[in-house]
This record gives C-alpha cells, sequence and structure tokens, in this order.
C-alpha cells in the first residue's frame, strides 16, 4: 500500500485505510470481497490508493463488513 502522503494520495487529497482496517480485523480482502459482494481486484485498487469513485452501496458494504464508518475509511491528507 503507498503510504500516506504518496504522489496518488496528493491527486486527490484521500487516503484509503483499507488495508489497516483489515488487518486490525483479522480480516483478509478476499474475505471482505466475498462479504461485499465488490470484486477482488476493485477491492485492490481502492486499497491501493488507485481508485478514482466508489459506489455508495459498496462503501456502505464495506463499512458494514468491517464495523467502522466512512470516516476510519477513509482520511483526508494535508500535503
Amino acid at each position: 500500500m503507498a503510504p500516506a502522503g504518496s504522489a496518488d494520495d496528493e491527486a486527490t487529497g484521500i487516503h484509503c485505510r483499507l488495508d489497516e482496517l483489515l488487518e486490525e480485523r483479522g480480516m483478509t480482502l478476499t474475505r471482505l470481497s466475498e462479504l461485499v459482494g465488490v470484486s477482488l481486484v476493485n477491492l485492490s485498487v481502492l486499497k491501493n490508493d488507485r481508485a478514482r469513485a466508489i459506489r455508495f452501496s459498496t462503501l456502505r458494504g464495506i463499512c458494514e463488513a468491517l464495523d467502522c464508518g466512512v470516516g476510519e475509511l477513509f482520511v483526508t491528507v494535508r500535503s
């Protein structure tokens, strides 16, 4: 995963903490994919700060599966 403050983060000013949340919960990306019904590839794009958009239904599913809020999943990056 790109560290906070990477070139990708700077392009959007947003960092996805999916990797950290998965680790904290002892969950794999594969299991999250099964729970949310989103492809492993799409979750990987999100996890690696390469996503440019996310559906609200996907966002809600991820937050429900990880028992987190949107503000825990995404954080703004200050330059």
